[in-house]
């Protein structure tokens, strides 16, 4: 008798992420042919109804089923892409529709195991299916889901994150690595590597999401705050202290600290040493500088202190990252 494919479904909605869509099914028909034709997974694309679905990059899918269709059926894996806008300023943010927040809820309950893709976990967690559990999201919008659901454990570095039945994962081309994930747990970790080969890339993607993201995007309110982030900036190569940035601001050391946490989430002294990094980085993407250039122009005392504070951002060495981010 011939094996039954597991169902999975893919949710559908106007301005959804294309990659979020189409990366995982491509993931499951190198599957099919890592398994010599034989029985993978059964992919259904489900909206609202079958009409045409707008993605965010203007090219239309044609869904399978509507979700009333796919409610009826015994559902194996949920994926759950995500949607995000962008303003004037390049600010991104998530955004989810109630709707398809309520449709994912129900559809939840006749799922083996749920899986968002990139921001997904914003519709994930709108409908209660992350609380009180560690998930990830894309880095640009991880503070925005540990705000709006402070009873999740939002890490924003690793590429994807499983939590018993739910799965949770990082940006955009993370839903590869998660996708390959899934197929190593159904179906082993060597047919899964079958399909990385396929894909050219790691079955298992070293290091995470930290090595990508830009820490020091815009997130103050305040002119004082804003100052001082430019302060650092003008005077990166300066040996800066806390006590520095305190004085510049006209306030006590202590007050400083209250004020970083309030407004930026962190301490005075983290926030320079992921300005010190950040500037490294462009230095080691744009240059040819040796190691203990990029540590005197970026404010590192000695080259150790540099290697000592990319391990701590980013998981790798300054020279490790050059070879990979090198333009």
């Amino acid at each position: 008798m011939s094996r039954v494919e597991p169902l999975v479904v893919i949710v559908l909605f106007d301005g959804v992420d294309l990659l979020d869509v189409t990366g995982p099914p491509e993931v499951f028909s190198l599957l099919r042919r890592e398994l010599g034709g034989a029985p993978g997974y059964r992919v259904v694309l489900a909206a609202e109804t079958v009409d045409p679905v707008t993605t965010s990059a203007g090219v239309r899918v044609l869904p399978d089923a509507t979700f009333d269709e796919v409610a009826t059926r015994k559902i194996d894996t949920l994926l759950v892409p995500g949607s995000v806008d962008v303003d004037e300023k390049r600010r991104v943010r998530a955004v989810t529709d109630p709707a398809v927040v309520d449709r994912v809820r129900v559809l939840a309950g006749r799922t083996r195991r749920i899986a968002s893709v990139c921001v997904g976990a914003h519709v994930l967690a709108a409908a209660g299916l992350l609380d009180g559990r560690r998930a990830t999201t894309h880095w640009s919008t991880a503070r925005q889901l540990a705000t709006e659901h402070p009873s999740i454990d939002v890490d924003p570095d690793p590429i994807f994150i499983r939590e018993g039945d739910v799965w949770t994962g990082a940006g955009i081309s993370a839903c590869l690595d998660l996708s390959l994930a899934l197929v190593a747990e159904d179906f082993g970790e060597a047919v899964a590597l079958g399909v990385a080969r396929q894909l050219v890339m790691y079955l298992k993607r070293p290091s995470g999401q930290s090595q990508f993201s830009i820490p020091l995007e815009p997130v103050s309110t305040t002119r004082r705050v804003e100052d001082l982030r430019h302060h650092i900036t003008r005077n990166i190569a300066e040996p800066l202290t806390v006590a520095d940035l305190a004085m510049h601001a006209h306030v006590s050391e202590r007050q400083l600290t209250r004020i970083f946490k309030t407004e930026l989430g962190t301490t005075p002294a983290a926030y320079l040493e992921a300005a010190r990094v950040e500037a490294a980085r462009n230095r080691l993407e744009s240059t040819e500088d040796a190691l203990e250039r990029v540590a005197s122009a970026c404010g590192f005392n000695t080259i150790d202190t540099l290697i000592r504070a990319f391990r701590r951002q980013l998981g790798m060495t300054p020279t490790e990252y050059r070879k990979r981010f090198r333009a």
